[in-house]
């Protein structure tokens, strides 16, 4: 676990994927028959039932986010509703993550359906931006059960789009952006096609982010409408006044914005740690619907994850609780602690609020508790933390010499190297060392 310590790895050129509506889009993928009729999610973590993700003819229809499930089939009787899986939309997620880690080692998730893939270094490898994403859709393509199929770059286009054409999947939903920082490459992700990229390269940031809407900053709606107020529609109308005459406005936000508009910053991906969770279950002979039988399996499973010997001399910094539900449905609770923890009341406390505000929409079949962050304990805790470090070493290593192999294979020459001292009298540091390849 004493990668937890390490720095993350950040990359300032990036490719965004974006998959809109991707929890609709999983269920689309289990139940067919739903892309071809107005749908809808359930929010899975509303006290009430109200809509969550809609399908875009439910949206022709007028149905809309946020609303209860009594005004969405007014307005549209032929509307099918879902219950909501978010186990099974998370470890969808996690695969693409995993995917996108066959490209490269920097991956940034975003929200449900977002990741960031840093390309610093990649040239290499794949070659020019536009071989770096015709490599990131293939891996796409692949893991949506596309056929790798030719890709077309149109040089005619202002900014150059990489489409692929439309092979035996129904539709690949996912849109890809490249350019430098995650802001470009998530603006020029949300205006390609789906099945597409677009790649903005060094130098355009400005002329392509100036015919852009405001919509696409971070912004309140407050600060949408005080923006669209002052005629501030485009992000070139925004960069084209003063930087000081935002932020007199907006405050810090208005000078991010400002920033972000006139392409004067880059906001790097940051490699995401990958941690070693400690993960627990429990199966009921019968389905549980009893809350206070379900927050007492949760303080025990909470305990039998202290006891585990990797957690020893670690802190818990963040934890999980998911459940399988009747009818194939799923609960899932999500907690980041300010303070880590070993403290059992204190790593259930967030779950038991969440138990309470959104309980499990049916009867539970199963039960996982998972830590997936820790923080370092103590220093004397620390001194029984040596198998767990051991561990982590040790998979570190293996990944080091996974990559090492792939690297080789790709470039046929190896490309890692030890430094070595071999004339430590020597004030020349060409002679005082020497490289060696790297056998991880």
């Amino acid at each position: 676990m004493d990668r937890y310590l390490s720095p993350p790895p950040t990359s300032c050129v990036a490719v965004c994927v974006w998959i809109p509506l991707f929890a609709l889009r999983c269920e689309e993928a289990r139940r067919p028959e739903l892309a071809s009729q107005p749908s809808a999610l359930l929010a899975p973590d509303a006290s009430r039932r109200v809509v969550w993700q809609v399908s875009p003819l439910a949206r022709h229809a007028g149905v809309r986010p946020g609303m209860t499930v009594s005004q969405a089939i007014g307005l549209c009787p032929a509307l099918r509703l879902c219950e909501p899986d978010p186990v099974h939309y998370d470890e969808r997620f996690a695969l693409l993550l995993a995917a996108l880690a066959r490209v490269s080692p920097v991956v940034e998730p975003g929200e449900l359906g977002l990741a960031y893939v840093g390309t610093d270094g990649l040239e290499g490898l794949y070659g020019r931006p536009e071989r770096q994403v015709e490599f990131v859709i293939r891996v796409l393509n692949a893991e949506c059960g596309v056929r790798s199929a030719e890709f077309d770059v149109r040089p005619s286009m202002p900014h150059a789009a990489l489409n692929t054409p439309h092979s035996a999947f129904r539709t690949p939903y996912f849109r890809v952006g490249w350019g430098q920082g995650k802001f470009v490459a998530w603006v020029a992700a949300t205006r390609a096609k789906p099945g597409c990229a677009i790649i903005v390269h060094a130098g355009e940031e400005g002329k392509f982010l100036a015919a852009q809407p405001v919509a696409v900053l971070p912004l309140d709606p407050d600060a949408h409408r005080r923006l669209r107020q002052l005629g501030l529609r485009t992000l070139g109308r925004l960069a084209a006044l003063p930087e000081e005459a935002i932020v007199s406005q907006f405050g810090r936000a208005g000078r991010r914005w400002w920033r972000l508009a006139a392409g004067a910053t880059t906001e790097p991906v940051v490699g995401r740690v990958l941690p070693e969770p400690i993960s627990v279950s429990l199966t009921f002979f019968t389905p549980v619907a009893d809350r206070e039988m379900l927050v007492l399996a949760l303080e025990r499973l909470i305990e039998r994850a202290l006891r585990h010997p990797r957690r020893t001399g670690w802190r818990v910094q963040a934890v999980r609780a998911r459940a399988e539900l009747e009818r194939a449905a799923s609960w899932l609770a999500a907690a980041t602690l300010k303070d880590p923890s070993a403290d059992r009341d204190h790593i259930a406390a967030p779950l038991k609020t969440r138990l309470a505000q959104a309980p499990p929409a049916g009867a539970v079949e199963r039960l996982v508790v998972e830590f997936t962050a820790f923080a370092p304990g103590t220093a004397e805790l620390q001194l029984f933390a040596r198998d767990a470090g051991a561990a982590a070493r040790a998979g570190q290593r293996r990944a080091l010499r996974s990559a090492v192999q792939e690297i080789t294979l790709r470039l046929k020459r190896p490309m890692l190297h030890h430094v070595i001292e071999v004339q430590p009298w020597s004030r020349l540091p060409e002679r005082r060392y020497a490289l060696i390849d790297y056998e991880p």
